[in-house]
């Protein structure tokens, strides 16, 4: 091609206008070497009157120089190729008609690949060209099953673009070889894009076109089943089910079944038809010997765990033990994995007393891991206490491996930790030493100012006031007391100032909320009466919102709900 003749810029802009008369003129009649000229990417002037779409330009060019037709650019296109990938139905139907007509001991530009090996049927379809696709088919249907490098036929690709058109038509040709659609292609069968792609129809057209195709899986022993479970489409799992109860009961090369690979994929919706069709299905092991819920609990899938929960019931297989033993909690335990743990151990149905063969409850597992690590992650801190709460509740008959005593099991705060409690207990305690003593000065309803009496002093709300005003500053000033004295003393004594240090803090805070509720109740209550009404009931519901959000916020980062 390096020897080619650069192409004239006066034919090069009569190809891409379609200007017959024009090419009339450029061509020598005695001799048409102008059109053997190329652009720098290869075309011929045929290749760019099918890009552009000009049919009788094309036709014209091919008159005087049909060999052209199966010219072929630097990607190895031919211009067939590039009408398909355009979608130029007009110049793609013309091409295909001369292609028809070409010599039989010659190869056909209807079968010439590409360097990525696509014919131009492969083109049109990659590009969603129907029309193109269509025309290719009526002038030749056997071309639907050629290969490309990726062992891919164009009915694969129809099947996975949804081209429900397109692989209508080439279903309505019967090959002759049906050894010819490979079962373990890269790529799987046609069967197998369609469901990856998640198209109904196209999957109802193959399973009634071409039903051996619901057996055969891909190169890694996946049938349309697994793959349908994997993406989660549920209407393609019951039509296969519908179709082939057994699917769900074939195992891939890695042992897994539809379940497992749905269980995996965190595919709820799979996972529900699954059992709703094949409830057994749940029974099955894979080559580690888990089951489902072994699978969800490995994978994290916590969607996935909670369906498995509601949907089957024998408690044998919550409990059912792995290759090395393992039940589903151990597993969890094991792994870190506490929000599966979590779910697993709500359900009742779940026995935390078994112990695997290695003596482990799940619970001792994660003691021997404090043991060896030296400390846990917090969220496994509050595993370890659920664990050893229900293994006292529901283990009292069962032989457990016993409880370590360690003198601390949280991770001790370091100096830099420390300082940054002490400050956050000594801003907060600052701030309501300086409010409650403002208020000392400031009392609800003011003053009588001949006598320097507060006007509402014989009031009982008003000497509530008073009382938890300054229960609220005194039980403050301790706290900024003990925090500077905290900072000198040795580890112990440190942090017993840091916990009384948070339950005067506490202590002051409710304080003050009585002390504001009491303060609006003298001001606002005689003229007012409602408003008042709604900040006591506001204040008093302070602290049970307070430990409804942190039981609330524990049981969503928890159980991930």
């Amino acid at each position: 091609m390096a020897s080619e003749r650069r192409m004239d810029p006066a034919l090069y802009k009569a190809a891409t206008r379609g200007n017959v008369a024009r090419l009339r003129e450029l061509v020598d009649p005695e001799g048409p070497s102008i059109l053997s000229s190329r652009t720098p990417q290869f075309h011929t002037v045929l290749h760019l009157a099918a890009l552009h779409g000009h049919a009788d330009f094309a036709l014209e060019v091919l008159d005087m120089n049909g060999e052209l037709l199966v010219a072929q650019n630097c990607d190895g296109d031919t211009p067939l190729h590039l009408a398909a990938k355009a979608g130029k139905l007009e110049v793609a139907a013309l091409l295909v008609n001369l292609a028809l007509a070409w010599p039989q001991d010659q190869w056909s530009p209807l079968v010439t690949a590409n360097e990525k090996g696509n014919t131009p049927l492969h083109e049109a379809v990659r590009h969603h060209r129907i029309p193109v696709a269509l025309a290719v088919l009526d002038g030749d249907p056997s071309r639907a099953y050629d290969l490309n490098e990726r062992m891919e036929s164009p009915l694969h690709m129809a099947a996975r673009e949804g081209l429900v058109q397109v692989v209508q038509k080439m279903l309505d040709y019967s090959w002759v070889d049906q050894e010819f659609l490979p079962s373990s292609s890269l790529n799987g069968t046609p069967l197998h894009q369609a469901v990856l792609g998640g198209h109904l129809k196209i999957v109802e057209i193959l399973l009634d076109k071409r039903p051996h195709l619901i057996d055969l899986a891909d190169f890694n022993g996946d049938n349309a089943l697994h793959l349908a479970a994997q993406k989660n489409h549920r209407r393609v799992v019951e039509m296969l089910l519908n179709k082939r109860a057994e699917l769900a009961y074939k195992i891939n090369s890695r042992s897994e079944s539809p379940l497992h690979i749905a269980v995996c994929n965190g595919s709820t919706d799979a996972i529900k038809a699954l059992l709703r069709h094949c409830p057994d299905a749940a029974e099955m092991a894979n080559g580690q010997g888990w089951n489902a819920f072994h699978v969800s609990v490995a994978s994290g899938k916590t969607s996935a765990l909670s369906c498995l929960l509601r949907h089957i019931h024998p408690p044998e297989l919550l409990n059912y033990a792995d290759s090395d033993g393992d039940t589903p909690l151990h597993l969890a335990a094991n792994m870190g994995h506490v929000r599966s743990a979590l779910l697993l151990l709500n359900d009742q149905r779940v026995n935390p007393c078994i112990r695997d063969r290695g003596g482990h409850t799940a619970r001792s597992l994660l003691e021997t891991k404090l043991l060896t690590d030296g400390e846990l992650h917090p969220d496994e801190m509050y595993l370890l206490e659920q664990l050893e709460k229900h293994e006292s509740k529901r283990c009292r008959k069962d032989q457990v491996p016993p409880v370590v005593i360690l003198s601390s099991r949280r991770r001790p705060l370091n100096d830099k930790d420390f300082d940054k409690v002490v400050d956050a207990y000594f801003i907060a305690a600052t701030l309501i030493a300086t409010v409650t003593f403002a208020a000392t000065f400031t009392m609800p309803g003011g003053y009588d100012q001949t006598r320097g009496i507060a006007l509402h002093g014989r009031n009982a709300a008003f000497m509530t006031f008073v009382v938890s005003n300054t229960v609220a500053m005194c039980s403050s000033i301790v706290v900024i007391f003990l925090l500077i004295w905290a900072r000198q003393e040795p580890v112990m004594l440190r942090i017993h100032n840091v916990m009384w240090s948070q339950t005067l803090t506490i202590v002051a805070c409710l304080a003050m909320l009585v002390a504001l509720m009491t303060a609006v109740y003298i001001t606002v209550a005689p003229t007012a009466p409602w408003p008042a009404y709604a900040v006591i009931a506001i204040g008093t519901s302070s602290p049970a919102l307070f430990f409804f959000i942190s039981w609330l916020g524990r049981r969503s980062l928890y159980v991930g709900m």
